[in-house]
């Protein structure tokens, strides 16, 4: 019925959004619609995407009324907002946090699936920069060990090829995200794809096709031109045509041609098994062409004035962040100041403890000092009664001269025994009295630490109770074309004015080779690794892997090396490939 409501569900790679649309709503309206929810301005990379009632991934003709188009019957219609065309360069390109969030999802989820190859050791240091961009910096109080443990982080090929337990990959990876401390969460994503878009499959769209000969081989569309591909491997293409070597494109029916910008060049034909493969392959080449042209053009004002809002976005950003770094690194110096204070205290509470039980022995020592000081006045005086005693035996014993000798013997002897009693009280004396001494030594003692635990124990308190106070304060491209309904279609790409564009990529280097120390440990992981693969689970695509490296190879020395020699020499190679 005209005018009726259909109920549309658009999955991002992070939302699902719904909506509701009029029968006679456009493709692009409903995507000017998303990409308005979304905050996305960056819109020529994207599109929306549907299963068609053939069972084909398909993406929807803006320019078309959406219930014209070959959906499935079902509520609600079901369309995902994808990426179709990619940057060359995402550091350079991407401008909104927004896009490259969704580029990152995206390329992360091509990656864990596998549709992306990615070499093992890789896997590791790019599930680093997934980690800061979900967690932020790695804290080891809070990622126990084990905390890995539910998360997708690698391709399950991976997992399966080594001998590795699950705390074993945990470690290997913590010891990469420990690195990425003070990273923005944005930085790590943009961290993540600049890894990612060296990788060979990375943002290409690859077609079954078949040269002249019925050799099957594969096309690959991506962001800098057209590559051509053995059927056995679609990591390492064979023969390249960079976009601004590419005059015109069209196709009948199920034959494809290429008009190359050399005029001396024959036509480059390949052939598809379907029609409408035909007219995707147009598409990509469309807008894949037209963002290559673009990106060798000075921004539009447009762009530019995006690129300054983003430029303010992110200074802001970096600010607060900073901001908070700051706040943060304050907070934590109160909370060490904090904890040191506490423990200081707990010390001088336990020199407290310590010092009251030295009172306490003082205190003793002071009764048995008493005691001590009773029992050397007692001494003293009976060592001053037996003196008296002795000195009046020894006057007596003068006086009596005429005494007789036996007498005079035994008061003798007495007066020995008295004297030797005597110096026996004078030892004990003497000891009493170097006790006394030193109990009064140890008691002064006693007394002088309590006094300073005390003292320390309340300059602690008030420092710490000046110290809560001072702190406190912490707490698009569109791509579908108006295509024909017939079997024929052509579209002109590159005119001679913009045949000598310059090919950057090229001269590009990969982003592990451009840092030395990241290439440096990725090759120790990967010799670390090496040890525990089980060579039964190794994969085609890790054979062709090793073999590239082997040889030296990389995604843009292949580049360079495919696109040696003048176009028609490549064509000739093409057509000889079998």
């Amino acid at each position: 019925m005209p005018g009726k409501n259909v109920s549309v569900r658009v999955t991002t790679m992070d939302a699902e959004l719904e909506f509701a649309i009029q029968s006679n709503t456009t493709g692009k309206q409903l995507f000017d619609q998303v990409v308005k929810t979304i905050g996305l301005r960056e819109i020529w990379y994207f599109g929306l995407q549907y299963t068609d009632t053939k069972g084909y991934i398909t993406w929807l003709k803006l320019n078309k009324k959406i219930l014209n188009q070959e959906l499935k019957h079902e509520s609600p219609l079901q369309f995902k907002f994808r990426a179709k065309f990619y940057p060359e360069d995402v550091s350079e390109e991407i401008i909104q946090d927004v896009t490259l969030r969704l580029f990152y999802l995206q390329v992360k989820e091509a990656i864990l699936s596998d549709e992306i190859y990615c070499p093992p050791e890789t896997t590791v240091l790019l599930a680093s920069y997934a980690m800061q961009a979900r967690f932020g910096d790695y804290h080891p109080d809070v990622h126990k060990k084990g905390f890995l443990a539910n998360e997708r982080l690698m391709p399950e090929r991976v997992r399966e090829q080594y001998k590795l337990s699950s705390d074993q990959w945990e470690e290997k990876i913590v010891s990469w995200w420990s690195e990425h401390k003070c990273m923005m969460k944005e930085d790590a994503m943009g961290e993540y794809l600049k890894i990612a878009q060296d990788l060979e499959m990375y943002g290409v769209n690859y077609f079954e096709i078949r040269n002249k000969k019925g050799s099957e081989l594969w096309l690959g569309v991506d962001a800098l031109g057209l590559n051509i591909y053995e059927k056995a491997d679609r990591l390492t293409p064979k023969i390249g045509f960079p976009w601004s070597e590419i005059r015109n494109i069209s196709f009948n029916d199920k034959k494809f041609v290429i008009k190359p910008i050399d005029k001396k060049a024959r036509d480059f034909i390949f052939y598809v098994p379907r029609l409408r493969i035909n007219k995707r392959i147009l598409a990509l080449c469309m807008g894949n062409h037209e963002l290559y042209m673009r990106r060798r053009k000075p921004d539009t004002i447009e762009v530019q004035q995006m690129r300054a809002q983003a430029r303010e976005e992110r200074q802001q950003k970096v600010a607060e962040r900073e901001r908070l770094q700051r706040e943060i690194a304050a907070r934590e110096a109160a909370e060490k100041k904090q904890r040191e204070y506490e423990d200081r205290m707990l010390e001088m509470q336990e020199d407290m403890e310590r010092a009251k039980r030295d009172l306490t022995n003082a205190q003793d020592t002071i009764r048995r000092l008493e005691l001590s000081l009773k029992e050397l006045q007692q001494a003293q005086e009976n060592l001053a009664r037996r003196e008296e005693e002795v000195k009046h035996l020894g006057t007596r014993l003068a006086e009596e001269r005429e005494m007789e000798a036996s007498e005079k013997d035994k008061l003798e002897a007495e007066i020995r025994r008295r004297e030797a009693e005597i110096a026996a009280v004078r030892r004990e004396v003497s000891e009493k009295d170097a006790q006394t001494r030193r109990l009064q030594e140890e008691v002064e003692e006693a007394r002088r630490r309590q006094q300073e635990a005390s003292e320390a124990l309340l300059r602690a308190t008030t420092q710490a109770l000046h110290h809560n106070k001072a702190h406190n304060v912490f707490e698009h491209m569109e791509d579908n074309y108006a295509l024909s309904n017939g079997g024929d279609y052509k579209v002109e790409l590159t005119s001679d004015e913009y045949a000598n564009v310059p090919q950057w990529e090229v001269d590009r280097q990969t982003a592990i080779e451009r840092n030395q120390n990241i290439q440096t440990r990725l090759d120790a992981l990967n010799a670390d690794l090496e040890k525990m693969r089980d060579r039964d689970k190794v994969t085609e695509y890790d054979v062709l892997h090793m073999e590239n490296k082997r040889a030296g190879r990389d995604k843009y020395k292949t580049l360079r090396q495919i696109r040696a020699g003048n176009t028609q020499r490549r064509i000739d190679q093409f057509e000889n490939m079998v």
